[in-house]
């Protein structure tokens, strides 16, 4: 159910990355203070895309705060950002999937892949609450990710590229990073 609800947040901040398409850098945003390891170097915060993943979840469960969230990207590959984090966090190494090789014990860093349309199309109903004109059509491809599981006082972290750009309707060659409590 909790890698359900990261990749709906995951979706939703890939929504949320149109709304960030001319963000500048801001290293020294508030929200990305709250989380307590470093960031992955030259990589670009992107607010807008932060707040619109926060406002997803109050669409999505208007109950419940959203958990702190703060999402960037790179123009580094899925590989160099997922071996960071894993490096970063202490574990030996990303598995090659969750299976890691048929083991019974989950891995704590793994890859996955993904389809671009049937994930946002996961999201769709979210983004006509929120009055977010989105093209879901044009979310075409698939993408690689890894998922790097939490530490005490480390988010979890997602990482995708490429991700599709809800603000413009566009597919982003970049690395998506995504940090979550």
């Amino acid at each position: 159910m909790f890698l359900k609800n990261v990749r709906i947040m995951l979706a939703a901040a890939m929504a949320l990355t149109l709304v960030a398409g001319c963000q500048k850098n801001e290293t020294a945003a508030p929200e990305a203070e709250a989380f307590s390891f470093v960031i992955y170097p030259n990589s670009r915060y992107l607010g807008q895309i932060t707040e619109m993943t926060k406002q997803a979840h109050k669409t999505a469960r208007p109950s419940e705060e959203p958990p702190p969230i703060a999402i960037y990207d790179t123009e580094a590959s899925v590989d160099e950002v997922a071996s960071y984090y894993a490096k970063e966090y202490g574990y030996p190494n990303v598995a090659p999937d969750a299976t890691n090789n048929l083991s019974s014990a989950k891995p704590p860093a793994y890859y996955r892949t993904g389809d671009l349309q049937t994930d946002n199309r996961a999201i769709e109903p979210v983004l006509k609450q929120m009055n977010a004109p989105t093209d879901v059509s044009k979310a075409v491809g698939t993408y690689r990710a890894a998922d790097i599981e939490p530490r005490p006082n480390r988010p979890r972290v997602t990482v995708q590229r490429p991700y599709f750009d809800v603000t413009t309707s566009q597919v982003v060659d970049r690395t998506l990073i995504l940090m979550s409590k």
